[in-house]
């Protein structure tokens, strides 16, 4: 970089920590001059939020120009103290008040909903995609609210987090729930630019969403709620119809229902004491060992990602003792702590920077943040550990396959383990790359196999299965290159290991 050598010349005897600091506004002051030649293209209806927009960015990208190393100190990590994790059971035991509709009124839902289903081959917005009896994670969501709004005449609403990604056609398909009863609220989340690795310069040349500036921006992780909520209006909207606290969840975690008890808890705290923040956490399987944790660190309850954790203790992060229990991102949240701690610009969340390759092998960096790395800046803030069913989350065909099949029974959009199935756990599913992309994954599939008794499924290579399947205890099914294995309709296969060339055709 030109700019370098130019600093370099200026002050030759200067000391590195001197010609760093010019480094670094340097490229801050590069950084600003690059955004408001974007901000120029602008639409005018779009200037005022893409200006607030890059207010945060440009937030953003000083820390990260700050930052040197990683972000925690591995000696400072300590256990939470007793009682700053408190079990569910625990909170269970105080029963239910006989005004439930009083707290259900004090809440809105709010579900992440910014995210592609590109991931599992669908085009457009995940939470379209069908996962139970042709419904969709969003039928689901809006069946659950409605039925808790007319079992207890209450009304809570549903807040959509969408990104430009998903916003369009979100809205078209919100017409079908007008006659629901739920009122359904959507708000954006902001639109930041992909920076060039090398020139740490927007890679954008203008304001467009198309052509060659199609991949040059992107929604910046769901840390971003607290500030898109506060520009959105709509937090102050919510505060005035008197809501206190929003359940803030992952649209495709099915798990993520309104848990009442929780709710009490939350609403029965002395005004003094008010829990500002609770971070639904689980026990960590095998499964888990990459997911956020909770620790004590600097006298408060924070959580630890795994992209914070120096390479020499990644290992120990991991471990199921010492760290038990990880984030579902199941989250509950002071509206009026948002607000104050929006205003005074006190929101410290760790910038997690994610390094992408674009579609023409250009290196770009996405700084981001999580929404549960606020919590360190709220108030009394708790850990609740629930059971592993309130983490439901539909990331693969795999994790498809599980829902739509006998292991669970659906009531009014809630799914709960099927009372058939003899032992709690969820059987652990992993699908090959032929059953990747939904369109495969149904074609190959004639009907979703019976695996109220199933451990363990494994299927890898060109295979397909036929009618009312069942499938029990361990099953592996492996059709190597050129082969192609058909299970038969009516088949049941128990502890099994299918392999070779097993081809069924009509005639």
């Amino acid at each position: 970089m030109s700019f370098v050598a130019d600093l370099y010349r200026i002050s030759p005897n200067a000391g590195m920590a001197e010609f760093q600091e010019k480094l670094r506004l340097q490229h801050e002051n590069s950084m600003h001059t690059e955004l408001e030649k974007l901000l120029t293209t602008a639409k005018p209806s779009e200037a005022e939020i893409s200006r607030k927009d890059f207010e945060g960015f440009k937030q953003l990208f000083h820390h990260f120009l700050q930052e040197k190393g990683p972000s925690v100190d591995w000696a400072k990590i300590q256990r939470p103290p007793e009682g700053s994790i408190q079990p569910y059971e625990k909170i269970k035991l105080k029963g239910l008040p006989a005004d439930v509709a009083s707290s259900l009124n004090k809440l809105a839902v709010v579900k992440l909903n910014g995210g592609l289903g590109t991931s599992m081959g669908c085009k457009g917005p995940k939470s379209l995609i069908s996962v139970r009896n042709e419904n969709t994670f969003l039928d689901l969501t809006v069946q659950q609210i409605e039925h808790l709004n007319k079992s207890y005449n209450a009304d809570v609403p549903l807040v959509l987090m969408n990104s430009f990604n998903t916003d369009e056609d979100t809205k078209k398909i919100l017409q079908k729930y007008s006659h629901h009863r739920v009122k359904i609220h959507t708000f954006n989340q902001s639109r930041y630019p992909r920076i060039n690795k090398e020139s740490l310069l927007p890679v954008a040349t203008n304001m467009g969403l198309t052509g060659e500036n199609e991949e040059a921006w992107y929604p910046p992780g769901h840390g971003d709620i607290y500030a898109s909520f506060f520009n959105s209006g709509l937090l102050d909207k919510l505060i005035a119809e008197g809501k206190e606290y929003i359940f803030v969840s992952n649209i495709d975690n099915l798990g993520a229902t309104v848990d009442l008890h929780i709710l009490n808890h939350l609403m029965s705290q002395p005004s003094d004491k008010r829990c500002e923040f609770v971070m639904e956490v689980t026990d960590k399987t095998r499964a888990d060992v990459k997911g956020g944790t909770l620790t004590q660190y600097d006298g408060k309850l924070r959580l630890l990602e795994i992209a914070q954790v120096p390479k020499a203790h990644v290992d120990e992060f991991k471990s199921v003792t010492k760290f038990k229990i990880f984030n579902t991102n199941n989250l509950w949240i002071s509206l009026p702590a948002i607000k104050r701690l929006h205003e005074k610009n006190a929101m410290d969340m760790e910038i997690i920077v994610n390094p992408k390759t674009l579609n023409g092998g250009l290196n770009v960096i996405q700084l981001e943040t999580a929404v549960g790395a606020a919590m360190k800046s709220f108030d009394n803030a708790l850990g609740i550990n629930v059971p592993r069913s309130r983490f439901l989350p539909v990331k693969t065909t795999s994790d498809l396959l599980l829902v739509m099949s006998n292991l669970y029974s659906m009531n009014a959009g809630s799914l709960t383990m099927s009372p058939k199935r003899e032992f709690p756990t969820t059987p652990h599913v992993k699908l090959g790359s032929s059953f990747t992309k939904v369109q495969d994954f149904l074609k190959r599939i004639e009907s979703i196999p019976d695996m109220l008794e199933l451990d363990h499924l494994t299927v890898s290579g060109d295979v397909t299965f036929g009618k009312q399947v069942t499938l029990k205890g361990t099953v592996i099914i492996i059709a190597n290159h050129g082969d192609r294995i058909d299970i038969p309709a009516g088949a049941m296969l128990e502890n099994k290991i299918v392999s070779g060339n097993l081809r069924i055709l009509d005639h």
